[in-house]
């Protein structure tokens, strides 16, 4: 049996997520063949890194084969992820040797869908423990397994996708092992609060594309306060972005230099430190909108504060759950009073709601997540592993 996990995409975002599960496999000895394969070089360099270098290291970097992808991919690239989609198609011949992908997104789904590779079995790894709807849509049923992180997302996909209860497994969250125990700060540890300002890339959803230019002016105006600029890393990462659940196409535009040489904001707009929980982990307090980054920054719990300048009800409404973690405020008029309250809030509040809505996030026990996924996914493919027999008593990890 060949089980390959796939990482296809312009950013590494996605490789923490489910590379572990890959690495605790091949420790594993299971009864089968594990392939990790890339679609370029820059998700290669992650994978290796990730691995911390181990020797024999079984990782193949597919790409681009046909002349007419390449010269397509690079016209749309700017607008839409046309080699991300045309990769499929010219690498057809390697996944028909593959009896198990195991990937972090959904567009591998057209192998089935537009190639009827019918005999390929897919397994879902989800990135992220997020509530947006995008999420939950009912491509997440067109896989034959989904490994969740915990039990919100095992009953939204049951109730609104429609995914077989037997056809899940509650693992953890696998990109959790890899958390950094004490992060760097990326400005002076000087006494004043570090914020991370966090937007997501979706224009429907995104705070930037409304008020984020008067996020970063009003923190230039504010010295007293430190900020972490790290927006979702593919925000920036072509000229126009796109929505691909509600259609909608916006520009993300240029940084000024008031903004890039600010003494009090660090601004990243997508390196390797934006996806490994760096700023998450090191900040005070979060500030965002619609990135599942805040459920990161609950593995300790601290203030968030949410935009809406949109005006979106999301009160009652599962697809913005995570704004019970926080004030909500329609605009920068209120960001110093939110900032000014945030730890007053938090501990009359919103702590207890943080807990809540961790635990129900998250399913970690005392055996690593990825630990828990290779053994949901040995079991799914009917493999012999012993090693990955499980524990006979696992406790309850409390977050905080």
């Amino acid at each position: 049996m060949r089980i390959c996990f796939l990482f296809n995409h312009d950013q590494v975002h996605q490789v923490a997520h489910s590379l572990p599960i890959a690495l605790a496999m091949l420790d594993a000895q299971v009864d089968a063949e594990i392939v990790i394969a890339t679609s370029n070089a820059r998700l290669t360099a992650e994978v290796t890194r990730l691995a911390g270098g181990r020797p024999g290291l079984p990782v193949v970097e597919l790409g681009l084969k046909r002349r007419s992808s390449r010269l397509l991919g690079r016209t749309l690239g700017g607008l839409l992820p046309a080699e991300k989609l045309l990769f499929y198609r010219d690498n057809l011949d390697f996944f028909r040797q593959v009896d198990v992908l195991v990937v972090a997104e959904k567009t591998s789904l057209i192998l089935k869908t537009r190639f009827g590779l019918d005999r390929l079995k897919f397994v879902h790894t989800r990135h992220g423990a997020g509530d947006r709807a995008v999420g939950f849509d009912r491509a997440s049923a067109l896989f034959d397994h989904v490994l969740v992180s915990g039990p919100k997302i095992r009953d939204r996909l049951i109730h609104e996708t429609g995914v077989r209860p037997e056809a899940i497994s509650v693992v953890g969250y696998p990109k959790f092992d890899l958390a950094p125990a004490a992060p760097p700060r990326p400005l002076p540890d000087d006494g004043r609060p570090l914020v991370l300002y966090n937007p997501h890339v979706s224009p429907h959803l995104s705070s930037w594309f409304a008020v984020g230019r008067q996020v970063l002016d009003w923190f230039v105006d504010h010295p007293e306060y430190q900020l972490i600029f790290a927006p979702h890393v593919m925000l920036f990462e072509r000229p126009f972005t796109i929505s691909i659940d509600k259609l909608r196409i916006d520009r993300p535009g240029r940084l000024e230099p008031r903004h890039l040489n600010a003494p009090n904001i660090h601004v990243d707009l997508g390196s390797r430190a934006s996806t490994t929980m760096v700023y998450t982990q090191a900040a005070d307090i979060y500030l965002g909108d619609a990135s599942s980054q805040v459920y990161e920054f609950l593995l300790r719990p601290r203030p968030c504060i949410f935009l809406n300048p949109q005006g979106h009800a999301w009160e009652g409404d599962a697809n913005f759950g995570h704004w019970r973690l926080g004030r909500v405020i329609p605009g920068v008029d209120q960001l110093g009073d939110a900032l000014e309250t945030a730890w007053a809030d938090h501990a009359a509040t919103y702590g207890q709601v943080q807990r809540e809505l961790f635990e129900s996030s998250f399913d970690l026990t005392s055996e690593p997540s990825a630990r828990r996924a290779a053994r949901a996914l040995a079991a799914f493919a009917g493999l012999s592993a012993p090693l990955l027999q499980p524990p006979t008593e696992l406790s309850r990890v409390a977050n905080g």
